[in-house]
């Protein structure tokens, strides 16, 4: 059960993570996706299922999105609504900044209505953003209208390339009620090491107890699709951008090298005994790069039975 490896900070935790269909689809359209999401993810071996929440960015850069913003519908609609029938935890992500305090009750309440156990608060997308609700004052919310729901974070390792915290960022949501955090999608492998082994230094020599760290992976099958992966934040060394641009299967190698990464960060974290999961997502809509997801998570799912089975 995912609550018991959250609970007792087990590594193995595995995830498969999605986003609900635009709102401004129509109906049938809307359906039609939440059909083939459902049938792509009953029979998956899972501990839990990420919908995501998703927010404007472009506060957060001056580059052009590759990809028009368009707003997604909420994920507790969309679970309720469409998804219900899985027989699955699903974890559910906020942007708390577009709600006021009344709306963000109503939607806790939400939560526990429908039976939602897990969630995960995102904050502001940049300082410069506008924002109804801050993150500290959801935490405190939470607390006030659904003390028993398991609270997640967010944690993006390279961060820590120039800021040097995020390990004290991750520690300060610890003391917020953070029980289990899921990173934004990892290609970095240092940024990550340099990350994990300040955490892990810090918390020994200040007595806290590292909660379960739920790695991102995300196959990228063209270039269109690393641009966008770029546009989001998510760091690549020069090194690796090279390799997939020049590779003759952009896919295929970077199904390899999300595996790889996987396998790295179960040995690093299994000697210094942190807790590790996984968590697959396809930030593409071709058919090819979405099957290639479903492919690695069965890939990671097979390396984590061989490595935490006992």
């Amino acid at each position: 059960m995912l609550d018991s490896k959250i609970t007792d900070r087990k590594s193995g935790i595995l995830l498969y993570g999605l986003t609900p269909p635009k709102k401004e689809y129509s109906p049938d359209k809307i359906s039609e996706i939440a059909q083939k999401q459902f049938l792509r993810i009953k029979d998956l071996n899972i501990d839990g299922l990420v919908l995501y929440d998703i927010q404007d960015e472009a506060a957060r850069t001056d580059s052009q999105r590759p990809f028009p913003f368009l707003p997604t519908i909420d994920p507790v609609e969309y679970y309720s609504r469409y998804l219900s029938l899985l027989n699955k935890p699903i974890i559910a992500y906020n942007c708390v900044g577009k709600y006021t305090q009344d709306e963000f009750i109503k939607w806790l309440g939400q939560m526990g209505t429908y039976r939602m156990q897990y969630a995960v608060f995102v904050g502001a997308a940049s300082k410069n953003q506008a924002v109804n609700l801050t993150i500290r004052q959801a935490y405190e919310m939470k607390k006030m209208y659904n003390e028993d729901m398991i609270l997640g974070g967010v944690t993006i390792p390279e961060r820590h390339i120039t800021k040097s915290d995020e390990h004290l960022r991750l520690l300060e949501k610890v003391t917020n009620g953070c029980r289990f955090f899921i990173s934004q999608a990892v290609y970095n492998i240092e940024a990550t090491k340099d990350f994990l082994s300040d955490l892990f230094y810090y918390s020994n020599q200040n007595e806290k107890q590292i909660v379960p760290i739920i790695f991102t992976l995300t196959p990228c099958g063209s270039i269109k699709t690393l641009e966008f992966m770029e546009w989001l934040g998510i760091s690549i060394p020069k090194w690796l951008k090279n390799d997939l641009i020049n590779s003759i299967d952009v896919l295929n190698k970077s199904l390899d090298i999300c595996y790889r990464i996987s396998e790295e960060l179960i040995h690093f974290c299994s000697e210094k005994k942190i807790p590790v999961g996984f968590n697959i997502e396809s930030v593409s809509i071709r058919k090819a790069e979405i099957d290639a997801s479903v492919e690695l998570l069965a890939r990671v799912e097979n390396l984590l039975k061989r490595s935490f089975s006992a």
